[in-house]
């Protein structure tokens, strides 16, 4: 089974913004690619729109739409309300569009949500209220059953508006019809795959785009003699749905009062979880995934602003209630509704888990901390760069096994340096790298050791460090070759007396115009055979050079730029010749 959303994983680049965006981090990183997990996944869409490199995909069911359309005698469309405000101004045009595609009948969703208010205000009238979260978004069913079981009573005992509107299509028309529901909504695919025929299929607005573009079916010059029909009638207020408070505004009791205590609208998935912590008890929730409402749902091509959006739907239902004969519900079938609540969705369905989120002891989470080379408070720096908003967090991810140690990019810098370190020490010529405002920026022992005479305390690692800004011409009285040295298609190498002993310098770029390296040498008396110095630098590379591939590959450009420096290094090395005799400063060809 293809889940709603998936990852493209040969495309997958290490960047974590998926990780990052998820609400309930219900992504696992595994050999460094990002995967979905089902199990934990509210299928909200967020990560499809965080995602840089398109490779979060939403399932396309374009083609089993189609093959409905050429297998079943009758094919029902259950449109969304929010289509008011994707296709502004060209509504009708859409339902024509639909009867172009081949179905048999349009019928709006808002018929269900109209049934869902009535058993809502029916069970409000007979109780006194109805403290209930609102099911009318499967995000957020998704999102209490998984991660808030204790809150799983508190759903109302009312289906979906869809899935609603779906069972009432089949009491009007009968079981063998088939309905594809086209919507804002990437989770109403969930919907189809656990609850078979209540939809078949659920379509996404941007699928409908493609869809009709493949069938060359323009909106704007659709022929307007196709009539206008949406069975079993046209819906009314219930349409203010998709957007923040249209579901309360739409039931009887709680109409046309803004303030009421016993209904209150929440959308946006961050102030929703925060809300879910607290009570809910003794009112009513409308609980929306996306903030401002469904108009802003992850199937939509959000090609205007919430605004327009928002004022598109509000002219549309005004406009609709000076229309006769709108549905004004169903009072037997939102009785039944109220009464078998999920038993009227006929077949087998899947059954819900709850996430099992189990708590770590402090010893397995200072052994995840050592991991991710935190040895102490100091170490958590709580940068976010993995994903997480803190190195706490991202332990508890990775003794979940949702995350792996190389994604703290701390962790993974500190090791880039230290190899760096480890080749500059050990190689026995002075290395000294530059930026084009030729300050150091890293520079080894034997280079500081040439041009000045230190305390052999001071030239440790930590030492070495202080010398990063430093001016080069602080060092080298000819610092001005280095400048040239940047513009140079191929650096140059050159001979200079300096203290008494013969010094050659050769030049390399490690990224173009913006870092450049340098070896110094002395060759007046070589205590080294070149073949050694060779073999001994080779011998390092080849020891560090799969881990440093493996951190260039986490890092980017930045170990990138480590491991240009090693090849950049060991390639010098062998291509210059020894043979020199020349003083002063003298370039060599």
């Amino acid at each position: 089974m293809q889940y709603p959303i998936y990852t493209e994983i040969s495309n997958c680049r290490d960047c974590y913004k998926c990780v990052r965006s998820c609400p309930v981090k219900a992504i696992q990183v595994k050999d460094a690619h990002a995967l979905i997990l089902p199990e934990r996944c509210t299928w909200c869409g967020t990560c499809v729109h965080a995602c840089p490199n398109n490779v979060k995909q939403i399932r396309n069911d374009i083609d089993n739409a189609n093959v409905l359309l050429k297998t079943r005698k009758k094919v029902i469309a259950s449109i969304a309300p929010s289509y008011v405000s994707e296709y502004e101004g060209l509504a009708d045009n859409l339902i024509r569009a639909l009867y172009r595609l081949g179905f048999s009948a349009v019928s709006e969703t808002a018929i269900g949500a109209t049934i869902v208010s009535r058993a809502l205000d029916i069970y409000s009238e007979e109780n006194g209220n109805a403290p209930f979260i609102s099911t009318a978004c499967p995000s957020v069913v998704e999102l209490v059953r998984k991660y808030y079981p204790d809150k799983v009573g508190d759903l109302a005992p009312v289906p979906s508006p869809l899935q609603t509107h779906c069972a009432y299509l089949r009491e009007l028309y009968g079981n063998d019809i088939a309905i594809v529901f086209i919507g804002p909504c990437i989770a109403k695919k969930i919907e189809a795959d656990m609850y078979p025929g209540y939809p078949n299929i659920a379509l996404t607005f941007s699928e409908l785009n493609q869809w009709l573009n493949e069938e060359n079916i323009q909106l704007d010059t659709i022929d307007t003699g196709i009539a206008v029909d949406l069975v079993p009638a046209r819906a009314g207020k219930a349409a203010a749905y998709p957007v923040e408070n249209g579901q309360i505004e739409s039931s009887a009791l709680w109409m046309n009062r803004f303030l009421d205590s016993k209904a209150i609208s929440i959308s946006g998935i961050d102030q929703l979880k925060p809300s879910l912590n607290n009570s809910t008890e003794g009112f009513f929730l409308e609980a929306l995934n996306c903030g401002g409402g469904c108009i802003n749902g992850p199937g939509t091509t959000r090609t205007s602003s919430t605004l327009l959006r928002k004022k598109a739907i509000t002219d549309y239902v005004i406009e609709r209630l000076s229309e006769e004969d709108l549905f004004e519900g169903d009072e037997d079938f939102a009785r039944k509704v109220l009464d078998e609540g999920y038993g009227i969705l006929k077949g087998n369905r899947t059954q819900y888990k709850a996430v099992d989120n189990r708590d770590f002891t402090e010893e397995e989470f200072e052994k995840a901390m050592l991991k991710l080379g935190k040895h102490g408070r100091e170490d958590e720096l709580n940068c976010g760069g993995c994903g997480y908003q803190t190195c706490r967090d991202m332990a508890k991810a990775l003794l979940s096994g949702l995350s792996e140690p190389e994604m703290c990019v701390t962790k993974m810098r500190k090791e880039a340096e230290s190899k760096v370190d480890i080749l500059l020490s050990t190689i026995p010529s002075g290395v000294v790298i530059v930026d084009n405002e030729l300050n150091i920026a890293d520079c080894n022992k034997r280079f500081v050791d040439i041009f000045e005479d230190y305390p052999e305390s001071f030239l440790d690692a930590e030492g070495l460090k202080a010398f990063r800004g430093t001016p080069i011409s602080a060092f080298v009285p000819w610092s001005e070759k280095f400048s040239d040295q940047f513009f140079m298609s191929k650096p140059a190498q050159y001979r200079f007396k300096f203290k008494g002993r013969v010094m050659r310098v050769t030049f390399f770029l490690v990224e173009n115009k913006r870092l450049l390296g340098a070896l110094f040498d002395d060759i007046t008396t070589p205590t080294v055979r070149r073949e050694a110095v060779v073999n001994k630098a080779e011998d390092v590379i080849n020891r560090s050079l799969s881990t440093v591939q493996k951190i260039a590959s986490l890092l980017g450009e930045n170990a990138a730029e480590t491991e240009i420096v090693l090849n950049s290094i060991i390639e010098e090395f062998n291509v210059h010749s020894d043979t020199s005799s020349d003083y002063g400063l003298v370039e060599e060809n």
